[in-house]
């Protein structure tokens, strides 16, 4: 006897959030793969009103479309955030929902650490100046136009303790530096491996920042927290949007209080013209890549890779890398 069920319909959000570049696999189970580049919000109720598994990147998946979609059954984020998705709605409806993990591993803190030395060796600094012809006017071999600092020797301060975060702290070890992880903010007794995040503050050469965005997280770093940073670190922010107060970073800065920032996210993106980070860009101290601190080849295929085997493993009926199921 032939098996009579018609084929799972599979519907990606999004697909041009991946270099077209990036092969994603067709999953091992009879399908029909519907593939869209890009979808607005006012678009996702029709798209999968007929779905059985939705794939998103960053496309919203809300209560309000799910209402649409009574054959949904798993939602695969083919990312590790997972803020686009309503889990209480499909916590719900028995909806699955699946993220990607550890697949930023190398490349998150590689990119990390390439602001950092880009912004304590003056890097894109001096390439500008050479560009507008500072080495011919300078009349010698060299010249000291801004300010190149060691890393061995100065202090790291990690915000987020996990994967990514301690990628990050082996990376700076081997460059010689001091690492300090900081306790959660307004956290007491989290034990010796953990220095206050006040501490942090005031002890840092360089602020990175590894943690999720969450209602606590939300602007944890603002005017008054600037105010503490008594070594005016750089800030680097390769993690999300929100984290930092954006117009308060851009008062540090030109203020003083800190020596540089380098973000790859910001709270909306891409951020509009009047963001505070576009009147920055000008400024030797301060880097702004576009969220592509994640994006190496080899972690976007990682990624594809992992985002086929949630999708397979949610049909076998053993679901992995859950953010919430039935």
């Amino acid at each position: 006897m032939t098996d009579a069920r018609p084929p799972k319909r599979v519907v990606f959000l999004d697909r041009a959030t991946l270099p077209a570049g990036i092969v994603v696999r067709p999953p091992s189970f009879a399908h029909e793969w519907i593939t869209h580049e890009l979808t607005a919000p006012g678009e996702v109720a029709d798209r999968i009103a007929d779905a059985d598994i939705v794939v998103t990147n960053k496309a919203p998946v809300r209560a309000a479309a799910l209402a649409f979609a009574p054959r949904v059954r798993m939602i695969a984020v083919a990312a590790t955030g997972y803020d686009n998705v309503d889990l209480a709605a499909c916590a719900g409806r028995g909806i699955v929902v699946s993220n990607v993990r550890n697949y930023a591993v190398n490349t998150v803190p590689e990119h990390t650490f390439a602001l950092i030395l880009a912004l304590r060796r003056s890097i894109a600094a001096y390439h500008a100046s050479v560009a507008a012809g500072a080495w011919q006017r300078s009349g010698q071999f060299c010249y000291f136009d801004y300010p190149i600092r060691d890393l061995a020797g100065s202090t790291l301060g990690i915000i987020g303790d996990g994967v990514l975060g301690q990628a990050v702290a082996e990376l700076a070890r081997a460059f010689k530096m001091r690492v300090l992880f900081s306790a959660y903010k307004g956290a007491a007794g989290m034990g010796p491996l953990y220095t206050p995040f006040d501490d942090v503050l005031r002890q840092s050469d360089v602020i990175t920042l590894h943690c999720p965005l969450t209602p606590a997280t939300r602007n944890m770093i603002g005017t008054a927290e600037f105010a503490r940073m008594a070594r005016r670190p750089l800030l680097i922010n390769t993690a999300r949007g929100g984290l930092v107060d954006e117009g308060a970073l851009a008062a540090a800065l030109t203020g003083g209080e800190i020596a540089g920032a380098a973000f790859d996210v910001a709270t909306v993106e891409p951020p509009a013209t009047d963001h505070p980070f576009m009147a920055l860009l000008g400024r030797p101290d301060f880097l702004l890549t576009p969220h592509v601190a994640w994006a190496s080849v080899e972690a976007i295929q990682g990624l594809a890779d992992q985002l086929v085997d949630n999708i397979e493993a949610f049909e076998r009926g053993a679901p992995v890398n859950q953010v919430t199921a039935a």
